[in-house]
C-alpha cells in the first residue's frame, strides 16, 4: 500500500465510538475532575519547549485492536493540534499517558480492567482516578519492553510521573498537580490569582501615597 492509500485508510477511518465502545459518563464525579486535569495539562504544556498533544475522549486506533476512547491522554514529542482520532501506525506512536476517571458502576469496571489492556499495549503509564472519592491508582511498566504494569505507591502523598514529570495528590476532596513545589494551576484559577495579586499591588499602591502623604504633612508642619 502507497502512502497515498495509507492516507485514505486513516481518514476513512471513524472520529467517534459508540456507546456499546466506552463507558456511560457519570455526571460530575466524572466531567469535573477530568477537565480538570485536561486544562491544567494543557496550561503546562503550552508553556513547556518540549512539545506534547493533550487530550480527551479521543478515539484510539493500535493496530489490530478494537478502538478506544480514554478519559485523558498525552503523547509526548506530538503536536497539539485538532484531531478527531489518534491512528498510532500514521502517527508512528503510541500513547504515553492515559488516565481514566470513574466514580463507581461500570466505568470502574472498564478502567480496571484497562490495567492489563494498557499494559499489553506498551502504554508507560496509567493512572485511574475515583472522581466520587478523590483517590487515585496508579501503574507504570517497569521497562520499555514490559507488558504488565507495576503499581506505583505514593511519596510523602503523592504519586509521581515520570514519563510526564509531574506529581498528583489527591487531598481530600481535591486533586492537585505539582511540578517539584509549584502547584500547576487551570487558566481560570491563574486568572483569578492574578487578579487577586492586583488588587494586592493596588492596595500597597495605594497605602503608599497614603503614607507619602503624610509624611510630607509631617515635614511641612515641622516647617
Amino acid at each position: 500500500m502507497d502512502e497515498e492509500a495509507r492516507a485514505q485508510v486513516v481518514a476513512s477511518l471513524p472520529g467517534e465510538v459508540t456507546w456499546n465502545e466506552m463507558p456511560m459518563p457519570e455526571g460530575d464525579w466524572h466531567t469535573g475532575p477530568r477537565t480538570y486535569v485536561w486544562n491544567v495539562l494543557r496550561r503546562y504544556w503550552a508553556q513547556q519547549s518540549r512539545r506534547a498533544y493533550v487530550s480527551s475522549a479521543l478515539p484510539i486506533y493500535y493496530p489490530e485492536e478494537p478502538r478506544f476512547a480514554p478519559d485523558l491522554l498525552v503523547v509526548l514529542d506530538a503536536e497539539q493540534r485538532t484531531r478527531d482520532k489518534w491512528v498510532c501506525s500514521a502517527e508512528a506512536h503510541g500513547l504515553d499517558w492515559v488516565m481514566e476517571v470513574h466514580a463507581g458502576g461500570d466505568r470502574k469496571t472498564a478502567a480496571e480492567a484497562n490495567v492489563q489492556r494498557y499494559a499489553r499495549l506498551g502504554i508507560p503509564e496509567y493512572f485511574i482516578l475515583d472522581g466520587r472519592h478523590c483517590t487515585l491508582e496508579c501503574y507504570r511498566l517497569a521497562t520499555p519492553d514490559a507488558r504488565v504494569y507495576t503499581r506505583l505507591e505514593p511519596q510523602r502523598g503523592r504519586y509521581v510521573s515520570n514519563v510526564l514529570g509531574l506529581e498528583f495528590q489527591a487531598e481530600g476532596e481535591r486533586l492537585q498537580l505539582w511540578t517539584s513545589a509549584t502547584p500547576l494551576l487551570t487558566y481560570k484559577e491563574r486568572v483569578v490569582q492574578l487578579e487577586a495579586e492586583l488588587q494586592c499591588r493596588e492596595g500597597l499602591e495605594r497605602r503608599l501615597k497614603e503614607l507619602e502623604a503624610e509624611l510630607a504633612r509631617l515635614k511641612k508642619s515641622q516647617g
